[in-house]
């Protein structure tokens, strides 16, 4: 656990920017990483050079040299995120923006006729391009319920919707409402084992600075995450396609490289940012590993990362010291009930005694950053169907303390007394 390793959450922490400190307001604990964590000092000094280097890609300078090795090595970083021997790797506009082009890929390459599959539990980036080609090829959409009480779906919902005939299934890792994680890989391998020839397209979004990410394990044909999310910045989305997925006809340059995904000059920087965050990653576990293969370094930090953050999960739910925790406040519901396991960095809540933008404000207040979801096009999936018109989202990473959950706890506190 890295808050249990002598100096270690100190160098984690001084590897971020505004830590302990909002910008325009002052101290702050940052418990807002879900929509948007904090970004690597790495980073920021990578985007702002790049963005200023006049050079283009493939012209014959050693300025442009030193563009094309960027993208190089951001592309087998990526690789090595996603854990891809196959298939290619891509930069787009966003993770959703990735995710609409890997469903329309899909949905337009498959076999013709079938349906498409997906579950209630999905972010709208997902459910939304599922929904938009669905109507455009003309197939059906059945959308698994997931379970309101657990917070996620599991592959039993899923394999009562299989049929054979089903030509495309999309899958959330992880909810980016309810924090809980779905078994990908068990719902893929039964989509597969009914239906052999189904895309599988996985929104990783939530789940990436989180847990390990691994294609090859969970045998999708695409795979999406949002950067910003994951210690770079805005302005890109990172996506992963199968060597299948890639065959099928998909908007490109005409008399273009066929296995091109990206359309235009990309941002270098973008490549060269998300070098740093594998970079840092494999520092850090290095601390967990003295393995000098980088993927075992990079599955070293993820489950350190997933034991930090359970660690204060947990301090979060069940108290830390003499503070009680959130399952035992009085009139505090918790989205998906109090589970420790399978929660990836969110807990959602709303209090019966005060609604959830008084809350927020009363947190800022105190001095912590959380954020509001509202019974909308974005949350509406997992609110509606409790019956909730808002709720209060709490998200954590790796580098938050369990001194700064005892501050929550205690403001919380304030709040339910």
């Amino acid at each position: 656990m890295i808050a249990q390793t002598p100096g270690l959450m100190e160098a984690v922490r001084a590897r971020f920017a505004h830590v302990e400190a909002c910008p325009f307001e002052g101290p702050r604990i940052f418990f807002e990483n879900a929509g948007g964590a904090l970004r690597l000092k790495s980073v920021i000094e990578t985007s702002a050079a790049y963005a200023g280097y006049p050079d283009n890609q493939g012209r014959d300078n050693a300025a442009s040299a030193a563009l094309m090795a960027a993208i190089a090595r951001g592309k087998a970083d990526m690789a090595l995120f996603f854990n891809a021997r196959g298939g290619q790797v891509f930069v787009g506009e966003s993770g959703t923006e990735v995710l609409f082009r890997l469903v329309r890929t899909a949905a337009l390459g498959a076999q013709p006729g079938g349906m498409m599959l997906g579950s209630t539990l999905e972010h709208p980036a997902s459910a939304s391009a599922m929904s938009r080609w669905a109507e455009v090829t003309g197939r059906p959409l059945v959308s698994v319920a997931h379970d309101d009480a657990s917070g996620t779906v599991d592959v039993a919902a899923y394999r009562a919707a299989l049929t054979p005939e089903t030509r495309v299934a999309s899958i959330v890792h992880t909810s980016p409402v309810t924090g809980m994680a779905v078994d990908v890989e068990a719902i893929a391998a039964a989509i597969r084992e009914v239906a052999p020839e189904c895309f599988i397209i996985v929104d990783g979004i939530q789940h990436a600075s989180h847990g390990a990410v691994d294609v090859d394990a969970i045998g999708a044909d695409g795979y999406a995450i949002s950067p910003y999310k994951m210690f770079s910045r805005h302005g890109y989305g990172v996506g992963w396609a199968s060597d299948r997925l890639t065959d099928c006809p998909k908007e490109q340059i005409r008399n273009g490289p066929a296995a091109n995904w990206e359309m235009g000059t990309r941002d270098t920087g973008a490549y060269a940012a998300f070098s740093d965050v594998v970079d840092y990653l494999e520092w850090l576990g290095g601390a967990f590993s003295d393995s000098a293969d980088r993927r075992v370094r990079l599955e070293a930090a993820a489950h350190a990362i997933r034991a930090q953050e359970q660690g204060l999960t947990r301090a979060m739910m069940q108290g830390a010291g003499n503070l009680p925790g959130l399952a035992d406040m009085p009139g505090v519901e918790i989205i998906g009930g109090t589970a420790i396991e399978g929660r990836e960095g969110v807990v959602s809540l709303r209090c019966r005694s005060i609604g959830a933008a008084d809350l927020v404000a009363h947190l800022r207040e105190n001095g912590i950053r959380v954020h509001i979801r509202k019974n909308d096009h974005y949350c509406g999936n997992v609110l509606g169907p409790l019956g909730f018109d808002e709720c209060v989202r709490v998200s954590m990473s790796h580098y938050n303390t369990e001194d700064e959950v005892r501050r929550f706890l205690s403001a919380m506190q304030q709040v339910v007394a």
